[in-house]
């Protein structure tokens, strides 16, 4: 065991050396960093370290130290949170599925309103711990009692998996709301990013039930929403702009769903899309649906080639689990009040104003709030004071006050 953290430290080492090289020729980062994005020295600086740890893992994972994935679970696992006088926090199962529990100590004259927050990270990475300082938060600021999900994560667990906890653990929440002093008309789902694709595909699902409560309202932080169009303005804008790049997007949802990732570059290019499913989707994915004022500098992209084998291999994102904005219009009519947050400098910005529009064009109530110095995973550093970003309190703030109106 010991000669194994030797040579992690070495390899550590040695990549932070030829980081620093690389840097200083200025031959290596090729992010851009917009210049009213939400402090940008930052941003530049976490962003490289976060390029470190991404080289770090590729390395020791073809040396066959440790996986990828599992190093950069254990970095961006969270610092553990100093206890909070003002809750009781419990460690359960929900059919099954690992979750939290955040109850405010200060007795309620009647039941409160319930939060389930499932958590971003791609389906691979992310965990409670992580998420910690937000749940704490938001069961503090709104007086609600709080369930954070830990869902099972890819690729130990596979597709759809994530999906199918979420959605058995929030049934359970709604039928035992009572226990935990929780009024079952009054349960609110949360996501960001891919947990925000999990709270719509669970809302979805939802909609035909009759035999649980009815999900009150949802909160969707700059979410994942549809596969089929990674050319619409926001991932031309955004394609490198940390942390989520254009590429990086693509290459990890092809991670999640345990595919090849040389399907990367066609995917990009809109190669595994028929031309039917093109024109059937237009109506809801299409960068005419953009408002003029997103859209400033884009360039439709040039015509791609169709290539049945690519489409074959990736059938998952045509299933509204991956890609909830595909879901029928019977269905979408009938989803609970909506928050939507998008933010500026994110390649997922379009995904959230396509699904505004198709949410109010089936008169579903909508809140929406843009940060226009926002970036994809911004809450991530939430509740880490100096480490922190403005932008991060800005978007878990707007998901407060929608919650504490319900």
């Amino acid at each position: 065991m010991e000669s194994y953290y030797i040579l992690v430290l070495l390899a550590g080492i040695l990549v932070a050396f030829v980081l620093l090289v690389l840097i200083a020729t200025d031959h290596f980062f090729k992010e851009q960093i917009p210049s009213d994005v939400d402090q940008p020295a930052k941003l530049r600086l976490y962003h490289c370290l976060y390029t470190l740890m991404e080289i770090l893992a590729k390395n020791l994972n073809h040396l066959g130290i440790i996986k990828e994935h599992t190093l950069i679970r254990l970095i961006t696992g969270g610092l553990p949170a100093w206890q909070d006088s003002q809750l009781f926090i419990k460690d359960l199962h929900f059919d099954g599925v690992p979750m939290r529990i955040y109850l405010p100590r200060e007795p309620s004259a009647s039941k409160r309103r319930g939060v389930i927050f499932i958590h971003g990270g791609c389906g691979i990475f992310g965990s409670i711990r992580s998420y910690e300082r937000i749940c704490r938060y938001i069961a503090r600021k709104s007086d609600s009692v709080v369930v954070s999900l830990g869902y099972h994560l890819a690729p130990e667990y596979r597709y759809p998996a994530q999906t199918l906890e979420c959605l058995s653990a929030t049934v359970h929440f709604l039928k035992t709301a009572d226990t935990y002093g929780v009024d079952p008309a009054r349960i609110i789902v949360c996501g960001d990013s891919v947990g925000g694709t999990f709270a719509t595909s669970v809302c979805q699902e939802l909609v035909h039930r009759t035999d649980i409560p009815k999900i009150r309202a949802q909160v969707l932080i700059y979410p994942f929403l549809q596969a089929l169009n990674f050319n619409l303005p926001s991932d031309q804008k955004n394609a490198a702009v940390p942390f989520l790049f254009r590429e990086r997007a693509v290459h990890f949802i092809l991670k999640y769903l345990n595919k090849d990732c040389s399907l990367k570059e066609p995917i990009l290019a809109g190669s595994h899309v028929p031309g039917s499913i093109n024109l059937k989707y237009s109506k809801w994915i299409s960068p005419d649906l953009i408002p003029d004022e997103f859209k400033l500098g884009y360039k439709p992209p040039l015509p791609t080639v169709f290539l049945p084998q690519v489409h074959e291999e990736v059938q998952e994102l045509f299933e509204p689990r991956v890609s909830p904005l595909l879901a029928e219009d019977a269905v979408v009519c009938g989803l609970p009040d909506t928050c939507i947050v998008t933010c500026e400098h994110d390649v997922l910005r379009d995904d959230g104003l396509l699904y505004k529009k198709r949410l109010e064009d089936n008169n579903v109530h909508v809140t929406w709030h843009h940060v226009e110095n926002g970036f994809h995973a911004a809450v991530g550093f939430f509740g880490y004071g100096i480490f922190s970003f403005p932008s991060s309190n800005t978007i878990i703030n707007h998901a407060v006050d929608f919650i504490k109106g319900y």
